[in-house]
């Protein structure tokens, strides 16, 4: 009979803290949120609370501050894209993580006829355009249900990755 020795592990109350610490261990993909508010302006937010819902119909779920400028154009138009970043794209997640002012000068969009917001043409290896569904707030975010009604891309490039704290890309075959 083999012997195995069990470790008990620390527990600890949950506090904001240790649960961003939690979350940094869950590795994901890097988005970029966009859209257009009511006068054409875009608006932009990188995004790390991003899950798929279901297949049928397709819908994402996005997690956005509700102070937001970005969360406030999603709600106001009823559409957004969601960019998925490729490995080339960090210096793009780093800019619409800032909060920058001039973001959408820096960087190469466009807004294709029907597209629910702008797609960061340079950066982004795919982009979902979503019409909003249903949102829900919990604490200081609204969830925001989109179905995903068109899909462009993917090009083919390693996609964007972030956990514990840092960039990465997708390994090579």
């Amino acid at each position: 009979m083999r012997h195995v020795e069990l470790v008990t592990p620390t527990t600890q109350a949950s506090t904001p803290a240790r649960f961003r610490s939690y979350m940094a261990g869950f590795p994901s993909g890097v988005a970029v949120v966009t859209a257009m508010d009511a006068q054409r302006e875009p608006w932009g937010m990188t995004c790390s609370a991003l899950c798929s819902v279901t297949v049928d119909p397709p819908t994402l779920l996005v997690g956005m501050r509700l102070e937001s400028p970005t969360l406030r154009a999603v709600m106001i138009t009823g559409v957004f894209a969601v960019n998925l970043l490729h490995a080339k794209g960090q210096d793009t997640a780093e800019l619409f993580a800032s909060g920058a002012p001039d973001r959408f000068q820096t960087t190469p969009w466009h807004t294709p006829e029907g597209a629910a917001g702008p797609h960061l043409s340079r950066d982004a290896h795919a982009v979902a355009d979503c019409r909003v569904r249903q949102s829900v707030r919990i604490g200081g975010q609204r969830m925001v249900f989109g179905e995903v009604y068109r899909i462009t891309g993917p090009t083919g490039e390693p996609p964007l990755l972030y956990g514990r704290r840092q960039f990465s890309a997708w390994p090579a075959d």
